[in-house]
């Protein structure tokens, strides 16, 4: 059982790897290309909306389906339903006129951002399974899956960015496009024939009610989430890569920045359970440090945005040095979240209470894309810099908020 436990979270890590690459590479795509076009930065974030919304039915729903279907097959769901994204974005014209291209590319992202949160939901709710097959991993081990599941997630993303970059320079659009549904389909034939078909599958709720009857953690976590990740989308979507490159940086370069960061980024996840205190209970340490984090992480673009304010004579390099330390902050955050919601998920409907969860991921990227090209539009860097700053502020105020405890029983991480 130990042994098939690490094999299936092995090839479900594996599968989401190969997924994120190409899913962060579309984003790079999509942003040049239709800024190239000469869209308005607030109309580069509509473009993602759809994206976005798509994702938080796609969550929620995604977590009953992968308790009443299996995991596995929603994994097959949601790497097929991107390949579908895919070609259906390839088919988009410059020729078209403005209102029908915008449209069909909202569409098409609509259909990926359904497919990654499917993928995304029923990847994280693997691990809660898999761990639990994995017996006498010892203590912290479902905090070290999470954290190494989510942070090399995050630099395959960054990788994925800069392969966006470099795929639009080099093959354009179209065939950039059909490389990646081409690389899919071997992932998903990967899965068809490694994982069992049934993994996962249990007794899924059977009204909205019991649907939504959450926890007070999940639901304190999920409002937290809502918040940080609208936090980080409200600069990093829209304003970062536009102001980059509105500063002469080449598509490569600012794709090779974001891919370095996000790298980082997912390093620092990796590494966050040697950077948090563990606790017997897997509660009573882990806690308070979302509570310092997050308020250590809210300071930060206050500090970037009064030094940019001081009119340095070199922003980019302020935006750069910032938002590496933002990265170092946002990641070790991210972390602990991610592992929090599995410690207060129950055994039973854990596909249920992560969709629910990432449900409030998605919409806060959702809101912080909006913001992105709104406050961009408005006040440029800086004002998406105070936007995120509020944002941070509210996850704080949560965190304060979360149990200790998770119901009656400790949780062993």
């Amino acid at each position: 059982m130990a042994a098939s436990g690490l094999r299936n979270y092995a090839i479900v890590t594996a599968a989401y790897w190969g997924f994120t690459l190409t899913d962060g590479a579309l984003r790079m795509l999509v942003l040049f290309t239709f800024f190239q076009l000469g869209y308005s930065p607030f109309t580069l974030a509509f473009l993602f909306l759809l994206y976005e919304a798509a994702g938080i039915g796609a969550n929620f729903i995604g977590g009953w389906l992968a308790a009443r279907f299996g995991i596995t097959r929603m994994l097959m769901v949601g790497l097929s339903t991107q390949i579908f994204g895919f070609l259906l974005l390839s088919a988009v014209s410059p020729e078209w006129g403005s209102a029908l291209l915008v449209v069909w590319v909202v569409v098409a992202q609509g259909v990926c951002g359904v497919a990654k949160d499917l993928t995304k939901t029923a990847s994280k709710s693997a691990i809660k399974i898999t761990e639990a097959q994995a017996m006498g991993g010892g203590d912290g081990r479902l905090f070290k899956w999470v954290a190494w599941f989510t942070g090399s997630k995050n630099a395959m993303k960054g990788v994925g960015f800069f392969l966006g970059g470099l795929l639009l320079q080099l093959i354009g659009f179209r065939y950039a496009l059909w490389l990646m549904a081409a690389a899919l389909l071997l992932v998903l034939l990967g899965i068809v024939f490694s994982l069992p078909p049934m993994m996962g599958k249990t007794k899924a709720s059977r009204s909205a009610r019991e649907l939504f009857a959450k926890s007070r953690g999940i639901n304190l976590l999920a409002a937290a989430r809502v918040v940080l990740f609208g936090a980080r989308d409200v600069w990093f979507v829209v304003g970062v890569p536009v102001f980059l490159y509105a500063s002469g940086w080449t598509f490569t370069m600012v794709g090779a920045f974001l891919a370095l960061w996000t790298i980082g980024y997912g390093f620092v996840q990796a590494a966050a359970p040697s950077l948090v205190a563990r606790s017997p209970d897997g509660l009573s340490r882990e806690v308070p440090a979302a509570r310092w984090w997050s308020l250590a992480l809210a300071i930060v673009p206050v500090l970037i945005a009064i030094v940019l304010a001081l009119a340095p004579p070199n922003p980019t390099i302020v935006l750069v040095v910032g938002l590496g330390v933002f990265g170092v902050a946002f990641a070790v955050n991210s972390s602990v979240h991610s592992y929090l919601v599995l410690a207060y998920a129950g055994s039973e409907k854990a596909a249920e209470d992560v969709g629910f969860y990432y449900a409030a991921n998605a919409a806060g990227r959702f809101i912080g894309i909006l913001a992105s090209g709104f406050l961009y539009q408005l006040g440029g860097i800086y004002a998406c810099l105070i936007g995120s700053a509020l944002m941070l502020f509210i996850c704080w105020v949560v965190t304060l908020a979360l149990p200790t405890r998770n119901g009656s029983a400790a949780v062993v991480a």
